[in-house]
């Protein structure tokens, strides 16, 4: 069996080098690069198991090349970063990041996280939604599983959400009154899951309640099931 590919993305040789030495005596291949142009032509060349991308490149970030490369490829995405900043680490998360550690780091942490990442990327995939393209109406909401899009359904005014936000309302539309762990919420998420933490989906979820909820005195459809995880709660009519 191939070992695994990973991509090292940064533009401190000092790193790149030391991560290079290191993860390959954990018995991975590793390539390196030093901005966002050198990633793209290895991508384009390689077929990469996981990418470790330092935030702070020369040029593009490494925020703005994981929200582009998101939008066209499920690449698990590891970023590095030089501060400990919690805007920072979710926005990464929310950009489409599958982790988010800060400099400098444990190698022996890091390469755990590598591992998790791995091994939750090459898990099949559990069919929650067929793969027609259903409006669901929900409360005066519908979204729209074919333009991934939620509107105000009497107005047809849009909810702007993040990519996160719509897979997990889209989970939730297809199967409510089903109870759902962080850890499957997280993998709905991302089509994997993150190593970052229960926290993570608790981020994504206080989101959704706010925009599908913003009189704080109405009842929350998304409830939490203690011990548990969440749950939708609203009646769902499925069309399509």
């Amino acid at each position: 069996m191939e070992k695994e590919l990973i991509l090292v993305v940064d533009d401190d040789a000092q790193i790149t080098t030391f991560l290079k030495r290191y993860l390959e005596k954990q018995e991975y291949r590793v390539i390196c690069a030093s901005d966002g142009r050198e990633m793209q032509t290895v991508l384009e060349r390689e077929d990469v198991d996981l990418c470790i991308l330092d935030i702070g490149l020369p040029g593009k970030s490494g925020l703005d090349i994981t929200r582009d490369l998101r939008q066209k490829s499920d690449l698990p995405i590891l970023v590095l970063s030089g501060r400990d900043e919690t805007f920072d680490r979710v926005v990464g998360l929310e950009f489409g990041a599958d982790d988010y550690m800060v400099k400098p780091f444990e190698p022996r942490e890091l390469v755990a996280r590598i591992r998790t990442i791995l091994r939750r990327s090459n898990r099949p995939e559990i069919p929650t939604v067929q793969s027609t393209h259903p409006i669901f109406h929900f409360g005066q909401w519908s979204l729209n599983s074919g333009e991934r899009s939620l509107i105000v359904a009497a107005s047809g005014m849009p909810v702007v959400l993040t990519t996160s936000e719509f897979e997990l309302l889209h989970l939730f539309a297809a199967n409510p009154g089903t109870a759902f762990t962080r850890d499957q919420l997280l993998d709905a998420a991302r089509g994997r899951v993150s190593f970052a933490g229960d926290r993570t989906i608790d981020v994504h979820v206080m989101r959704l309640r706010k925009k599908l909820c913003p009189d704080p005195d109405d009842s929350e459809i998304i409830k939490t099931v203690h011990g548990v995880g969440y749950s939708f709660i609203a009646t769902v009519t499925r069309v399509g």
